[in-house]
């Protein structure tokens, strides 16, 4: 049986266009779904767009258009930009589909029939743009949604509510025995407090509001936006359709989310799932957030980031390498045009390239355009091949806990090893001099770049190609075998090499 791997983005609320954030979770996820199908993984990467719920009905109206009109309008706003930033999912979920309909009905039954919902009355604070109820404890100055600090609004109806409160001992069970179910460490404690503080029964319905899937035993109610949403995981592979896909991709292996959602994925999510006799996710991985130019990213501000426009001024490869070698993926970050302009002329042009360049000129020059296997030894050359296999396998561990600044540390290491190595060991005096060891020397730095590129395949699918390309191997990068491809080689099928045009391009301040 060939391994499986199942990767989701949350699903993006539509009332909003897409934005730096959204672009960050994707390309996160995406990293991840490339990086498991060089390792020979089978993989499912699943997102979508959240279209129900009482901010979706309102921002339509304002608009004077009908929320599925609004729907299907922004709803290609989030397509076209994976496709513009490279996005190799497998499947995407959109909750006013039949198909997602049919089984949030068919969940929210069953927890019924189980006893874990039941009718009764809520009133409390309610945040119309985070759809959460608030206690007055929770509020901010006693009126402020703690989360995004909107004024809140007193409600009472009636509602179905969900047994939350007898699933905390579960949550507990389950945080003990797998301490990397929520993921990075400061998100898992903040989770284990909420669920030890105590758990109130969670309110799954809404009478307020229209917009939003019928509850199946009273239509006047709409099912809660969140308990609709967090069931797309389930929807995206198959539940109630396809019992192969489904049973091959569940439990999840990772959902990547925002830190604002942590509760919802984290508390919610697998007391739906305990109660319906489903397996929870194994890992969730919540992130930061982005600021912009040090301030907080907002409409009125005005520094909303389109990821559109970056990606026209500083290419796509550029800013999904940006995104995770500024900053350790979960910890807060900021954008800025000087940073990613640093990046890429830094760690990109100067270090990278210029390393690509110079490989790639005296391959051509020495050794008419083709790597020879070594004759002689000597030097650095056991030291390099040896010190590249660590960085390797130091990569690999990483890579498996999300900590992709860690990752691309040790494929920047590599890079200073290979430039300082051409510094000490001189290829053009070697071939002065009629050394052949000028071919051990160049077999190890083509093996250095080949190897340097297929590690950032996943940040960079197409400039790692097109140095591939540069450095005459014609396969195609992405249906590799990580395993295969790691150790130093020689091929026999090599294209001639010869000068190529600078693969990242300095930008200009």
């Amino acid at each position: 049986m060939s391994k499986r791997y199942y990767i989701t983005t949350p699903i993006y609320y539509i009332n909003d266009v897409p934005h730096i954030g959204h672009a960050y979770t994707t390309v996160a996820a995406d990293i991840m779904a490339r990086y498991k199908r060089i390792c020979g993984y089978d993989v499912f990467f699943l997102t979508g767009t959240d279209e129900h719920g009482q901010k979706v009905e309102k921002a339509a109206e304002l608009q004077g258009i009908s929320p599925r009109e609004l729907a299907d309008r922004t709803v290609h706003q989030f397509i076209d930009l994976w496709k513009v930033l490279n996005i190799s999912n497998t499947g995407f979920v959109r909750t006013t589909e039949e198909r997602h309909k049919k089984v949030v009905r068919y969940i929210f039954q069953k927890v019924f029939e189980k006893g874990d919902i039941y009718l009764g009355a809520y009133e409390d604070w309610y945040c119309v743009p985070c759809e959460t109820y608030f206690t007055d404890l929770q509020l901010h100055d006693g009126i402020h949604c703690p989360d995004c600090h909107r004024p809140t609004e007193k409600l009472k109806e009636e509602s179905y509510f969900f047994k939350l409160s007898q699933y905390g001992d579960k949550l507990l069970k389950l945080l003990e025995e797998q301490k990397d179910f929520v993921m990075p460490e400061v998100r898992y404690n903040e989770v284990a407090s909420f669920v030890k503080g105590g758990l109130r029964d969670l309110s799954v319905s809404r009478t307020s509001f229209t917009w939003g899937i019928p509850v199946p035993m009273k239509a006047n109610h709409i099912v809660y936006v969140w308990f609709d949403a967090l069931i797309n995981y389930l929807t995206g592979i198959g539940f109630l359709e396809d019992d192969e896909l489904f049973n091959t991709f569940w439990p999840c292996d990772a959902h990547l989310i925002g830190k604002d959602i942590l509760r919802f994925h984290a508390v919610y999510w697998p007391s739906f799932l305990m109660s319906l006799g489903i397996q929870p996710p194994k890992h969730i991985f919540a992130h930061g957030w982005w600021t912009i130019e040090g301030h907080k990213m907002s409409k009125s501000l005005g520094n909303v980031i389109d990821p559109n426009e970056v990606v026209k001024q500083y290419g796509v490869d550029e800013f999904r390498f940006f995104l995770f070698r500024e900053v350790p993926f979960g910890l807060d970050g900021d954008f800025s045009r000087k940073a990613i302009t640093h990046r890429i002329n830094g760690d990109l042009a100067n270090d990278f390239g210029n390393l690509v360049s110079r490989s790639v000129a005296m391959i051509g020059k020495f050794l008419k355009g083709k790597v020879e296997k070594p004759e002689t030894r000597g030097g650095i050359d056991e030291h390099v091949e040896e010190r590249v296999r660590q960085l390797i396998d130091e990569y690999q561990k990483e890579m498996e806990a999300f900590s992709y600044y860690k990752a691309l540390q040790h494929v920047f290491e590599i890079t200073s090893i290979l430039n300082k190595y051409i510094d000490s060991e001189a290829p053009w005096k070697l071939a002065k001099e009629g050394d052949p060891r000028v071919k051990t020397v160049l077999y190890n730095l083509w093996n250095g770049l080949r190897v340097t590129a297929m590690l950032l395949y996943p940040f960079m699918p197409v400039k790692s190609q097109s140095i591939w390309n540069a450095i005459g191997i014609g396969k195609m990068i992405e249906k590799v075998s990580f395993d295969e491809e790691k150790v130093f080689y020689c091929i026999d099928d090599m294209a001639a090499i010869g000068k190529i045009a600078p693969i990242f391009p300095r930008i200009e301040d």
